[in-house]
C-alpha cells in the first residue's frame, strides 16, 4: 500500500477584534460562493504560516501576526487528491481593511454570522475554529456513496 498521495494545501483564518467582531469575506467564486473567512492556497516551498499571512494580506489588506493552528478540514477531490484546509485564528492584526478580487471583506458581530449567506458547510467549520475539543472537519463517504461531514 502506498504511503504517499497527491494533496492540495490551503488555509483559512478567523480574525477577531476586541469588540467581538470577526472578519469575513463574501467570496466571488463559482466553486464555493458565500461568506467565509479569508484564506487561500499554499504555494510550493512556502510554509503554512507564511501562506496564511500572505493570503490574508492579499485578500484583506491586513497584516496578521501569531496565527495559531486550530483545526483542519479535509476531503477527497474528484480526481483523487486530498484537499486540506488548515484553520488558523488570530486577534493580532494591523493595516487598513481593503477588499480584493476574491470578494468583499467586512467585520460582523460573531453572533450575527449565522444570519449571513454563508458558504456551504461553513457553520460546522466555525465550530472547529472555536472549539477546544474539535480539531477536524472530515468528509466521509457513506455506503450509499454520498459524502457527509464529520466533526472530530
Amino acid at each position: 500500500m502506498a504511503r504517499e498521495e497527491r494533496a492540495v494545501f490551503t488555509n483559512m483564518c478567523m480574525i477577531s477584534d476586541a469588540s467581538g467582531n470577526v472578519l469575513v469575506q463574501n467570496r466571488n467564486s463559482k466553486d464555493w460562493p458565500g461568506v467565509t473567512f479569508p484564506g487561500g492556497h499554499v504555494e510550493p516551498g512556502e510554509s503554512f504560516v507564511q501562506s496564511v499571512i500572505r493570503e490574508v494580506q492579499e485578500e484583506t489588506g491586513l497584516t496578521i501576526e501569531n496565527p495559531r493552528l486550530c483545526g483542519v478540514k479535509q476531503f477527497q477531490t474528484e480526481d483523487g487528491a486530498r484537499y486540506v484546509v488548515l484553520f488558523y485564528r488570530t486577534e493580532i492584526f494591523s493595516g487598513a481593511l481593503k477588499s480584493s478580487d476574491e470578494g468583499e471583506v467586512f467585520w460582523v458581530k460573531r453572533e450575527a454570522l449565522e444570519k449571513l449567506s454563508l458558504s456551504v458547510d461553513f457553520l460546522p467549520m466555525v465550530e472547529v475554529f472555536e472549539s477546544e475539543e474539535l480539531t477536524e472537519c472530515y468528509y466521509e463517504q457513506t455506503p450509499q456513496g454520498a459524502w457527509e461531514m464529520r466533526l472530530m
